[in-house]
Order: structure tokens, then C-alpha cells, then sequence
């Protein structure tokens, strides 16, 4: 039942939070045989689009004109074809499509599946297809208790990164992070309290956040089990590049 038109999701101007029961489905030009839920568009200031696609039966995702694509299996089975091979990929498998590489995903029904686009602006990257769990892992700053899963190389031709970070119970940031990279932050599991400028709040499974450049940020894993969360950044580029969006 809806409470009363209350909800955790907030738009800011340098941040948003998107909660689950907000989520809008929509049809997409380059998708077939399932909706969408767009979290980020350059409309909100941001210099790149992320989307959940969620697959009904015959399902196909195919590509969209200049732009990189990444992609992570969020739950269920889905299918990778490029001009390199085929993939079957499941939850926590993801891969990286250059803009303009000819692909097709096909997903199962129901599968679910994270889409980070960006457009092109770096040399032409190579199609890189891998899992999170055979990723390279490192603790950051030296805590144990959080620890980053990297899932792109810095040489991929592409100017993003995307990482998965998880959290022990009441492992935090060591640090407020104010810096030039903006984010797309998809949570994966558990939950915490999220810093975003000068507001704080409660997260968990399922909800989506953007930051902007220089929006201070810090999080804290709260509850019982980890909190993980799937995270993109511009990366490796010029910081005038993209001013033409920027806020």
C-alpha cells in the first residue's frame, strides 16, 4: 500500500536517490521483450545514462549508436553475442561493449540486468567479458573490512571505471570523498546511512544513487550481513571533458 505519498527517494541538484517503490518501467528503443528503469540521464546533469533492464520471455537488447556499454547480470541468465563469440553470463558476470561493436544480449525471463552507457570519447576499447569473482580484489586504504572488486582494467580504451565495494558490518569510508569523478551507485545488498552533500540517508538492497562532482559523500555499512554496492565513475580523462552537461 502506498504511505501516504511518503518515500526515501530525494532529487537534489548535485544528487539523487531512487528507491524501489519510484521505480518507473519504460520501453526503450534498443530493447525488446522487456522494460527499463532508467536511474540516470544526462537530463539530471549527469555525463552518462545507467538503466535496469528487466527481461521477459524472447527478451534482446541490442546496441545503442556511439556509446560504450557496460553491463553486469544482476540476477538470472542472459546471453552475450559479439563478433568475438558468444557468452553466457550469470549473476555477477559483466562485460564491456566499445561503442558501435556489433552485440546482442538475449535475456531469460526474468533475468535482470545493470546497463551503464557512456558516450565515446576515448580510443576504441576491445569487448571484455568476465566475472566479479575471478575480478582483482584489494582492500582500500588498507581496511580489510572493505574491500574493492575491480572490474574493468585501466587499458580498456574506455574513460569509466566500474568497481563493486563491500562492506563488513560497520566498516565506513575512511573519509568524506569530495572529488571530480561523478557516480552511479546501484545497491546490491545490505544497507547503511549515505552522506550526499549536506543530507544523510538511510539506504539499502535495491535503491539507486547519483552524485555529482564535488558532491561530498560517505558511507556506512549498518545491520547484520554486508552491504555491497555496484559503482561507476568517469576515469582516466580530462577534467574539462563533458562540460558541456556537467551542472
Amino acid at each position: 500500500m502506498h504511505e501516504l505519498g511518503e518515500t526515501r527517494s530525494r532529487n537534489r541538484r548535485d544528487h539523487h536517490l531512487q528507491t524501489p517503490d519510484t521505480f518507473v518501467r519504460t520501453p526503450l528503443p534498443c530493447l525488446s521483450g522487456g522494460l527499463a528503469v532508467v536511474h540516470a540521464a544526462p537530463v539530471i546533469g549527469c555525463n552518462f545514462a545507467q538503466y535496469t533492464v528487466e527481461f521477459g520471455a524472447g527478451g534482446e537488447l541490442r546496441p545503442a549508436a556511439g556509446v560504450n556499454r557496460f553491463l553486469y547480470v544482476l540476477s538470472g541468465t542472459a546471453a552475450l553475442s559479439t563478433a568475438v563469440g558468444d557468452h553466457r553470463m550469470t549473476r555477477g558476470g559483466f562485460a564491456l561493449v566499445p561503442a558501435d561493436e556489433a552485440h546482442l544480449l538475449r535475456g531469460d525471463a526474468g533475468a535482470r540486468v545493470a546497463v551503464i552507457e557512456r558516450v565515446a570519447s576515448a580510443g576504441r576499447g576491445r569487448v571484455i567479458v568476465g566475472t566479479e569473482d575471478a575480478a582483482p580484489r584489494a582492500p582500500l586504504m588498507g581496511d580489510p573490512e572493505l574491500q574493492v572488486s575491480t572490474l574493468l582494467p585501466e587499458d580498456a580504451g574506455v574513460d569509466f571505471a566500474v568497481n563493486t565495494m563491500t562492506y563488513q558490518p560497520g566498516a565506513s569510508l575512511a573519509m568524506v570523498e569530495v572529488h571530480v569523478m561523478e557516480h552511479g551507485l546501484l545497491m546490491l545488498e545490505g544497507g547503511g546511512i549515505y552522506r550526499l552533500g549536506e543530507c544523510w540517508y538511510p539506504v539499502r538492497a535495491g535503491d539507486f544513487i547519483w552524485m555529482a562532482a564535488f558532491c561530498p559523500q560517505w558511507f556506512g555499512a549498518l545491520g547484520k550481513q554486508p552491504a555491497k554496492y555496484l559503482i561507476y565513475k568517469d576515469w582516466n580523462c580530462h577534467p574539462i571533458a563533458g562540460t558541456e552537461v556537467r551542472r
